[in-house]
């Protein structure tokens, strides 16, 4: 007999975590996030360990039932995108088809699908060992949390993210990879209209940058460069001495970063104004997510429990990272999208589609229950 899930207590618990504020870079939030899962899992008898990258962040947690080798790594993320206020503003709400409020799509109703499924599996006597990582900083780039990702991952069998579905019920087994170019441009002060040729612009050459970079833009490759915040000058009547930019990178294709690089490594070394000087950082924030070898019977699986629990769907890339970026880039077969089905996520109107969820989270059980069985 199949366990379905109780959606109005999964509201109730859904409405008491989306009514904390929990941004990034509130760790006091983020621990009671933290402090509602840790109590909830401990309940099950599943193992917590409270994992701290920096006081800044807020905690993050390793959830376990055995040991590694795991036979899958569900992943998920406790921050939101909204700062402290936003929840005073406008709590979490619900109509006869939607709830909405900050954080509920991405991602607490995929966490508490989590939770949900581990009580699921326990009741059952669900054959398997799982680790479930909830992350305190995905929506700032996880770079602390990638190496326990990471090391998490290579502890792994294969990756199940429980970021939400795609507004139209997709999922994802491909992400694009993220990386920003952080660029200053030093030049030289002078009055624009008594002596503009003692001054050296910065505005002049970032322009020139930002033409340059944005010709690297190639849709059919996946590569996409966008000059998002640019700042420079102090009066319409003085020759900019300092400029800066901040560039956001998605690629699809790995070696398309080395591309980039390059070109940034040629302007530098070929300015267009004489004596301006610039310092320019590339990172990398997250390797693409592309399916590899042993992808496909990961997704088969995910098709088969789909098709049991009524659930249509298709696959799809996205141009938006998560934490599976890290799992695929390793080798890991990964699945992205196990949460709840919504959209308008980082928005006033973010929702999630409540006459989804239970064949959603049916579709989510039949897969943790199909992969212990599988060899990967």
């Amino acid at each position: 007999m199949g366990i379905t899930l109780n959606v109005e207590q999964f509201l109730k618990d859904l409405e008491y975590l989306v009514n904390i504020d929990s941004q990034s870079k509130d760790p006091e939030g983020v621990a009671k996030v933290a402090a509602f899962f840790e109590k909830a899992f401990g309940d099950i008898g599943w193992t917590v360990e409270r994992v701290e990258f920096d006081p800044t962040a807020g905690p993050s947690l390793k959830i376990t039932n055995g040991e590694p080798p795991y036979d899958a790594l569900l992943l998920g993320h406790m921050d939101t995108v909204f700062p402290k206020g936003t929840v005073a503003e406008r709590p979490f709400s619900r109509d006869e088809k939607r709830a909405y409020g900050p954080g509920v799509n991405d991602m607490k109703s995929g966490l508490l699908f989590g939770l949900y499924a581990a009580r699921a599996l326990t009741a059952k006597g669900s054959k398997g060992s799982f680790c479930i990582a909830y992350n305190s900083e995905e929506e700032i780039g996880s770079r602390r949390a990638r190496p326990w990702i990471e090391q998490l991952a290579q502890e792994s069998r294969t990756s199940v993210v429980l970021e939400p579905a795609r507004p139209n019920g997709n999922l994802m087994n491909a992400r694009k990879g993220l990386g920003r170019i952080e660029v200053t441009f030093n030049g030289r002060a002078a009055h624009a209209g008594v002596e503009p040729e003692k001054g050296i612009s910065a505005v002049n050459e970032m322009a020139y940058w930002i033409v340059a970079l944005h010709g690297l833009t190639d849709f059919e490759k996946g590569t996409t460069l966008n000059a998002g915040i640019v700042a420079g000058g102090t009066g319409a009547n003085v020759v900019p001495e300092k400029a800066t930019m901040t560039v956001d990178v998605r690629v699809k294709i790995p070696n398309e970063v080395e591309r980039i690089a390059e070109k940034i490594l040629q302007l530098k070394a070929h300015p267009a104004t004489p004596g301006i000087s610039v310092d320019a950082d590339f990172i990398l924030t997250r390797p693409p997510m592309n399916p590899g070898e042993k992808t496909p019977k990961l997704c088969a699986l995910v098709e088969e429990a789909g098709k049991e629990a009524g659930v249509e769907f298709g696959w799809q890339s996205t141009g938006g990272g998560s934490d599976g970026n890290f799992t695929a880039a390793l080798g890991v077969p990964t699945v992205d999208g196990l949460g709840a089905m919504g959209g308008g996520s980082h928005s006033i109107g973010e929702y999630i589609e409540i006459d989804a969820l239970p064949s959603r989270f049916a579709m989510l059980l039949g897969l943790l229950e199909r992969i212990p069985g599988t060899m990967f």
